[in-house]
């Protein structure tokens, strides 16, 4: 008796939906009531399937820039050892899906170079991420800092610019581009190593990165234990950029963060005024 009840059920559901059902015009294919009524009468349709034929629903949150960057810091979070700020994390996932979002087809890679540079040269302060699987690829370890940005050889950098002849560290996001051949000068003696250009993309902030020669490279003043200054390059230790920067490069992204507030009011993509956060993320 209940199974022929439930037959009805069915027969009669499977009627309704057919009634309401309409054509597309131009290509004689059923629209999704249709479509669902189809996936009831045949037992191997999903039920999910069926449920979102008859109620098409929104794109789900992690398709969006706010719902990207709550599931990466969730996923991410527990990776990271120390932060300056707790907004450091969030600032630079909603500033790398907002990038995404409006200039999908230039992010190549899915790799994310982070730099907390509210922590003090001494301490691991860097990390690199796949945003796309959502794993820590590598970090924390440590990164230099500018001598502009600081006057103490160790410490916390306080100065930030995106000035030419600055030897400071520019905050914000930058596009990883081509890697080259680098050579520097450290303790007297000259050096070569890989070298990872980068474009500023926080206008005001940064832009200035690829004129002012700022790149990622490996230098021997980087140590496990301190890094020393640069000239405004976030340099890490020589071994770790053979590793890292041709993963980044030709489309990865590098996100350098500090606690300093005007910067984190006024830079496009952390404050969020390029993209709002129901924008759908592509690519």
């Amino acid at each position: 008796m209940r199974l022929q009840k439930l037959h009805h059920v069915v027969i009669g559901a499977t009627a309704a939906l057919f009634v309401g059902a309409r054509l597309v015009p131009g290509n004689g294919t059923a629209e999704p009531v249709s479509a669902a009524a189809s996936a009831i009468v045949h037992p191997t349709a999903s039920a999910s399937y069926v449920v979102a034929a008859v109620a098409p629903k929104a794109a789900p949150a992690a398709n969006t820039v706010a719902g990207a960057t709550r599931t990466a810091i969730g996923a991410l979070a527990p990776s990271v050892k120390r932060l300056s700020a707790d907004r450091a994390l969030e600032d630079a996932f909603r500033s790398y899906f907002a990038f995404k979002a409006a200039n999908p087809s230039q992010i190549k890679k899915p790799f994310l170079y982070f730099v907390d540079y509210g922590l003090p040269s001494t301490e691991p302060r860097g990390y690199v991420f796949d945003m796309e699987k959502l794993e820590l690829v590598e970090g924390p370890f440590t990164v230099a800092h500018g001598r502009g940005s600081s006057g103490a050889r160790d410490g916390v950098p306080t100065r930030f610019s995106n000035a030419h002849g600055s030897a400071a560290t520019s905050l914000g996001l930058y596009l990883a581009q081509e890697t080259y051949g680098f050579s520097g000068k450290a303790s007297g003696r000259f050096y070569t190593s890989i070298g990872l250009r980068l474009k500023g993309l926080s206008e005001g902030f940064n832009d200035n990165a690829r004129g002012r020669g700022v790149v990622a490279h490996g230098a021997p003043y980087v140590s496990a234990g301190r890094a020393g200054r640069s000239e405004g390059c976030p340099a890490l230790e020589e071994f770790r950029a053979r590793r890292l920067l041709p993963k980044l490069a030709n489309g990865g992204m590098v996100f350098l963060f500090a606690p300093e507030q005007q910067w984190i009011e006024r830079d496009q993509w952390v404050a969020r005024r390029i993209v709002s956060d129901s924008t759908q993320i592509t690519g």
